[in-house]
């Protein structure tokens, strides 16, 4: 049964549909070639290549490592900056990923900046699921409040059990890993801070 506080998903809007052409900006923008990036990130310059021409979506793990070798958030990857200027980001122009291994949804619901700090995200891990990221670079941490649910999160190795209203702290320069052991969809917010962004 659908999660009645999940945000619906349109399938309109600054979604992650830019994430091929976003990919392909930043690689460029680093001088990076495909075959740099792959030893970089890990990913193989196929897999790079299909996800700039459209033709494959990545795993949430896929994403990270990507994200990670740019050092980038994955809203960067997902979606543009905007003028710092007040701004309604409507539900439309919020970027949604949807991991295809998992069922994992991230939408970015913070306009991004060029010179900001600070990722607002809705996540949803579906029930028995799990999704994990490889390390963000060395400044990034994460605040993490889970809003209906549970979820078991490892970080580089060890496990903390957050709850519904619990919200968990933690450097993101390590593995971690998100897990819902519960029979329901666990949503989750983070805050995704980066300090070397100031």
């Amino acid at each position: 049964m659908p999660n009645s506080s999940a945000p619906p998903t349109s399938p309109k809007g600054e979604r992650a549909e830019a994430l091929p052409s976003n990919l392909r900006r930043l690689r460029l923008e680093a001088q990076l070639t495909l075959d740099r990036l792959g030893a970089l990130s890990g990913v193989s310059r196929a897999m790079i290549s299909k996800i700039e021409r459209g033709a494959s979506v990545p795993t949430a793990t896929v994403l990270g490592k990507l994200a990670a070798a740019l050092q980038v958030s994955l809203s960067q990857l997902l979606g543009g900056f905007h003028a710092r200027q007040p701004r309604l980001h409507g539900r439309e122009r919020q970027a949604v990923y949807h991991d295809p291994a998992s069922g994992f949804e991230r939408r970015s619901l913070s306009p991004l900046f060029e010179d900001g700090a600070v990722d607002l995200a809705f996540n949803v891990l579906p029930p028995g699921k799990s999704v994990e990221f490889p390390p963000h670079h060395a400044g990034v941490e994460e605040f993490l409040v889970v809003h209906e649910g549970a979820l078991a999160v490892v970080i580089d190795g060890r496990r903390f059990d957050v709850a519904a209203g619990d919200t968990l702290f933690f450097p993101s320069d390590c593995v971690h890993e998100f897990r819902n052991e519960g029979g329901e969809p666990a949503v989750f917010y983070i805050v995704i801070n980066d300090r070397t962004r100031r």
